[in-house]
């Protein structure tokens, strides 16, 4: 039996399903040499240590920050892994589940992972802009690859406590003079958990749906360990420069947060304790295009509602020179008969 097929069978005994319990390099070849048939040289050891846990189906995983090894998780079906925006919000639950408890519970913490990522822009002065009727039931599944689920808009404001929502207007005439946006755009796709898996379709649907904003983000809400995980993430953004980032959130971190309008409307120390349970690590850097594809933009709004809703709230603080956070039109009163 070759050394791989042996390693395959033998490390699934030996490795810690905790990335906080992972074992060192020196004391798993100690463990494993005990079980293998045939002598093997440390450096061989290792080096199939290092190639095996860049393979999603094997079921050894190195650490992002560390040395230590620990035990790769089977992968997740489709409900609970990092597509179930695709499958959730389009309508086709019965090709994955009949449990709908489980439908429940992972649209809840999708919708508590937006409104966490939506509160915590806010309070870092940013202001998002949410895309809800893109992905609706009856939306086209190609709607993946065109709307992100957030926008983020950055303003030059005042640097006063008093002119926090003002618009710098020495920084507008400047930028206006240079031909520059007065305002930054991000377009972010929000995914639950990370996986090598997915994460390359997660990356490249980013990158589709943030060609003509002025940088993409992918965000996730599990932390991601899996050093070949982050890794790949890390090539793909320096050919593509989309950011990537985690909250550190995972499905069972999720299930013990609050709702999400009591996320979205708490009061300062609440927010303040909810913001905390948050382990932001950004594994890569967004690259910032200078210039919004104009035409890109006009495209998307002369097609989507949100997006002429985007475009017309944008203009509005322009006009006000205040940065104002989005509100949702109050929906037309009835009439009655």
């Amino acid at each position: 039996m070759s050394l791989r097929k042996q390693l395959n069978d033998i490390l699934i005994a030996l490795l810690p399903t905790n990335p906080a319990e992972s074992i060192k390099g020196t004391e798993l070849i100690r463990l494993a040499r005990l079980q293998l048939d045939g002598h093997y040289s440390d450096a061989s050891l290792r080096y199939h240590f290092s190639i095996m846990s860049c393979d999603p189906s094997s079921p050894i995983a190195k650490v992002e920050k560390g040395q230590g090894y620990y035990r790769r998780s089977a992968p997740a079906p489709a409900l609970s892994s990092a597509q179930e925006l695709i499958s959730l919000t389009q309508g086709r639950l019965d090709d994955i589940t009949t449990d709908q408890s489980a439908i429940d519970q992972t649209m809840l913490r999708i919708r508590k992972f937006r409104a966490i990522v939506h509160r915590y822009f806010e309070i870092n002065g940013r202001f998002p802009f949410i895309f809800r009727h893109a992905f609706a039931r009856e939306a086209p599944l190609g709607n993946l690859w065109k709307y992100p689920e957030m926008v983020l808009i950055d303003w030059e404001t005042g640097d006063a406590p008093d002119e926090a929502m003002t618009l710098d207007p020495t920084m507008l005439a400047l930028k206006q003079r240079l031909g520059l946006s007065p305002f930054g755009m991000h377009a972010a796709r929000l995914r639950i958990q990370p996986s090598l898996q997915t994460y390359r379709e997660d990356f490249f649907q980013t990158l589709a749906i943030s060609q003509w904003a002025h940088a993409g983000e992918l965000i996730y809400a599990a932390p991601i360990i899996d050093e070949a995980l982050a890794d790949g993430l890390r090539r793909l953004n320096s050919m593509y420069g989309i950011g990537v980032t985690s909250f550190g959130l995972t499905s069972e971190m999720l299930d013990d947060l609050p709702r999400p309008a009591q996320i979205l409307n708490a009061h300062p120390r609440e927010t303040e304790a909810i913001m905390a349970r948050l382990d932001i690590n950004r594994i890569a850097a967004p690259q910032i295009r200078p210039h919004l594809d104009w035409q890109g933009l006009n495209a998307l709004r002369c097609e989507s509602d949100e997006a002429r809703e985007l475009v017309h709230w944008i203009t509005h603080c322009l006009e006000a020179g205040r940065a104002e956070p989005y509100k949702e039109p109050e929906p037309p009163a009835s009439t009655g008969h």
